[in-house]
């Protein structure tokens, strides 16, 4: 049984924002000035899965970097689009390259740029530090904060839901 109130059998696609979502709020800079984000290793292997089982995934992010683009390359995220403040309308146009309805789709933001394409998405998610007016739209929040699992712990509920997700070992000696 999910902890997440909505029929994740459904979801065909998740999109994630990724400054508050898919790594921590703080961006570093480096010494030229450029933001440097850091990467969740379980949230990647989460992605990684979800990719191979047939999972739609996108990247919508107000963000424009070469790191970030080559980190969900070579996840094998299918869709990256960057550099876009204003996702409603990028994302009403992928639903409809896709052939998905808003009900089919996961959308992970947390802060007020995301707030019309939750409002659109049928799941819409936010990380437990996200702006209250995120948190307040959301039909879930996550236990984890941004950046430290947040896309694992939707992945996997969803994968588990579908029956997709890969099943644990047994211990030695069990």
């Amino acid at each position: 049984m999910s902890k997440i109130n909505y029929d994740l059998r459904k979801i065909k696609a998740v999109a994630f924002d990724v400054d508050g979502v898919l790594s921590p709020a703080t961006v570093p800079l480096d010494p030229d000035g450029q933001p440097r984000r850091m990467a969740n290793l379980r949230d990647g292997y989460a992605m990684v899965i979800a990719v191979k089982q047939g999972l739609r995934m996108a990247i919508i992010s107000g963000a424009d970097t070469t790191a970030v683009r080559k980190r969900f390359e070579l996840i094998g995220v299918q869709d990256i689009f960057l550099g876009n403040i204003d996702k409603l309308p990028l994302f009403e146009s992928w639903l409809e390259a896709n052939s998905l309805k808003p009900e089919e789709v996961a959308y992970v933001g947390d802060d007020i740029p995301d707030l019309p394409v939750l409002k659109r998405a049928g799941l819409s998610v936010a990380p437990r530090d996200a702006s209250p007016e995120i948190k307040e739209a959301a039909v879930y929040v996550t236990a984890a904060e941004g950046g430290y699992g947040v896309g694992r712990e939707l992945l996997e509920e969803i994968l588990k839901a579908q029956g997709k997700w890969p099943a644990s070992h047994t211990a030695v000696g069990s």
